[in-house]
């Protein structure tokens, strides 16, 4: 099973959120997820970025691999890999 870091996209019609979640590869964007380590709201001003380091170091270490998406936000937060 590989596992991915990725965002599940949450919110109204043209007001997006993501929840960072680790989720399999196979699953839909939206679909089941096995942890959620944080969220992502691009539309407040500044942005909002929150995430559990803890549970990302961890899943990192695991073997989860990041979204090209997800791997610019755990930089933003000196988190990558």
């Amino acid at each position: 099973m590989a596992v991915r870091i990725r965002l599940k996209r949450m919110g109204a019609k043209k007001r997006p959120f993501y929840r960072i979640v680790v989720a399999d590869s196979r699953s839909p964007r939206d679909g089941a997820f096995i942890d959620e380590i944080g969220y992502y709201n691009p539309t407040t001003e500044p942005v909002t970025l929150k995430i559990d380091s803890e549970k990302a170091q961890a899943w990192l270490q695991k073997g989860a691999q990041p979204s090209d998406t997800v791997k610019a936000l755990l930089k933003k937060v000196d988190l990558s890999k």
